[in-house]
Parts: structure tokens; C-alpha cells; sequence
């Protein structure tokens, strides 16, 4: 009987430290939602600007200018896709859902894809799939890190794009949403948009007087689609690692109920039998009594 305590309480000793890791981490993940969250919020305003500078250049420069011609083979049907996961575990369907819904979207489009996977989890679901794997990238762990690995994507985009390896760009990523944690969605990059660009033309200036481009206009309108790109890529990371940590922190949540439910089962189990070995002991003391007044 004492060796199954014993047994209950180690148990019982063991599901307490699994539950501080738990909430440990329930902790980070829900800091983690803010700083993502935050940093979207604060690309509002430069995304704002940039796009009030592509409704200046497209007025004056042709739709042709927005981007540089295509070298290679124009015939080449490929579509190049970005999609974003994760390198770590602990996040439920997380990696399941965008990776579906880019097979999805994808198996869609005309032409062959051409995937690149941030994530070490979602390369895995992705090769599972069948998808034609270009590369991986590793998730940023911070804020700080989102820039560097938004310059390297942007890199080598350009340079298969220059190639001629593909035509178009597309975007998956898991997004935050109210009255769920997240939700798949797909950008695509390139080619521009020609609503888009429409739109943005005819975007009305916050002032009476609407700036001049200085200088070739051509020039400074390829550099602002640069700075929409980045800031497009940017976003969409940014996004999805605020989803990610919603994701792991529903995990952690229900995990974390799990480890209650069970610690009550546990606890429970260990009160009877403590109560059922002191009851034993009372009966023995007192049958030892009665044997000894008999006497």
C-alpha cells in the first residue's frame, strides 16, 4: 500500500513541474501575441506612407514601369509561394492549416509551384504534400530578427525572378482573427495588381497640395514597390508569429486544464488511499486491544 503512495506522489510531484513549464510558457506565448501584434500596428503608418508615395508615381508613371521585365524564357509557368510556420512544436493544427490551404490555393493556379517554407515544421508538412521545395528559412525569434530574414527572402526571390523562374509571387500565412486564433490567407506579391494599382492612383493626397517626383520617376517608383514589398513580407511574418504564440497558447490552455483534471484524479486517488492505510492501521491497533482485554 505505501509503495502505490509513494507511486501517487511522484506522480502527483511530476504533473506539478510539467504544470509550472505549462504555465511558463502559456506566459511567454501570451507576451509574445502583444510585442507581434504591436509591431503590425506600428507598420500602419510607414505602409500608409508608402502607399500615398505609389498613388503619386502611379499618376505619372506607366503601369509597364511598375517593375522590371522579366529576363529568360517567356513561356516559364511558375508560380513562386512563401509560407509561413513554424520551427517549434506545442502550437496544434498551426502548420496543418496554412500548409493545406497553400496546397489548396496552389493546386489552383495555373503553372508549377515553386515553394519556399519558413518554418521547419511546415517544410515537413509541405514535403509531405508533394509540393516542389525551393528552400527554407529559419522563424525569427524576436522582432529584431524579422528584418534580416525579410531581406533574404527578398534576395533571393529577386534573383530566381531575374532568371526567369517565375512569374508570380504568392503569400501564405496564418493571421489573427477575432473570435478565433487564426485564419490562413494568401497575398500575392507579384505581378502588381492591376485593381491595386488603380486604386492607389486614385487616392486622395491628405493635403491641397500633392508632391512632385524629383528625378526619374521610373526609379523612385521601383524603389517604393521595394519598400511595399518588405513591408507586405514584413507584415505577414509579423502575423504569423502572433499567430503561432495564440496557437501555443491555446495549447498551453488546454494543457494546462488537462494537467488540472488530472492532478484532482491523482490527488483524489492518493486521499483514499492515505485514508484507506490509516484506516488499516486503526483496525489493527484496535483488534490488538480487544485480543489483549480478552485475555
Amino acid at each position: 500500500m505505501s509503495d502505490t503512495t509513494a507511486s501517487l506522489r511522484r506522480k502527483i510531484d511530476s504533473a506539478g513541474e510539467l504544470q509550472s513549464v505549462v504555465r511558463t510558457m502559456k506566459a511567454l506565448a501570451a507576451s509574445s501575441i502583444g510585442q507581434y501584434e504591436l509591431s503590425v500596428r506600428a507598420l500602419g503608418d510607414y505602409y500608409r506612407t508608402v502607399e500615398l508615395g505609389l498613388s503619386i508615381c502611379f499618376r505619372k508613371s506607366a503601369p509597364a514601369a511598375a517593375m522590371p521585365a522579366r529576363k529568360g524564357r517567356a513561356d516559364v509557368a511558375i508560380v513562386g509561394a512563401i509560407v509561413f510556420g513554424s520551427d517549434q512544436g506545442l502550437v496544434g493544427r498551426f502548420n496543418d492549416v496554412v500548409a493545406d490551404f497553400a496546397v489548396t490555393k496552389l493546386a489552383a493556379l495555373p503553372g508549377t509551384p515553386q515553394v519556399w517554407a519558413v518554418g521547419e515544421r511546415v517544410y515537413g508538412r509541405l514535403l509531405d504534400a508533394g509540393l516542389p521545395l525551393a528552400g527554407s528559412f529559419t522563424v525569427p525569434n524576436s522582432i529584431a530578427a524579422i528584418a534580416p530574414l525579410v531581406g533574404q527572402i527578398l534576395v533571393e526571390s529577386e534573383a530566381d525572378r531575374d532568371d526567369g523562374e517565375f512569374g508570380e509571387l504568392h503569400l501564405f500565412y496564418n493571421r489573427p482573427n477575432i473570435g478565433a486564433a487564426y485564419e490562413p490567407v494568401t497575398q500575392r506579391l507579384l505581378p502588381l495588381d492591376d485593381k491595386w494599382r488603380r486604386d492607389l492612383a486614385e487616392l486622395p493626397w491628405p493635403t491641397k497640395n500633392p508632391p512632385e517626383v524629383i528625378g526619374d520617376t521610373t526609379a523612385t517608383l521601383r524603389a517604393l514597390i521595394r519598400e511595399y514589398l518588405f513591408v507586405s513580407l514584413f507584415r505577414a511574418c509579423a502575423e504569423s508569429l502572433a499567430s503561432e504564440n495564440a496557437s501555443r497558447l491555446a495549447a498551453m490552455q488546454r494543457a494546462d486544464k488537462n494537467i488540472d483534471e488530472l492532478l484532482e484524479t491523482l490527488n483524489g486517488s492518493f486521499h483514499r488511499l492515505r485514508q484507506s492505510s490509516i484506516d488499516e492501521e486503526l483496525f489493527d491497533v484496535i483488534s490488538g486491544f480487544e485480543a489483549l482485554n480478552k485475555a
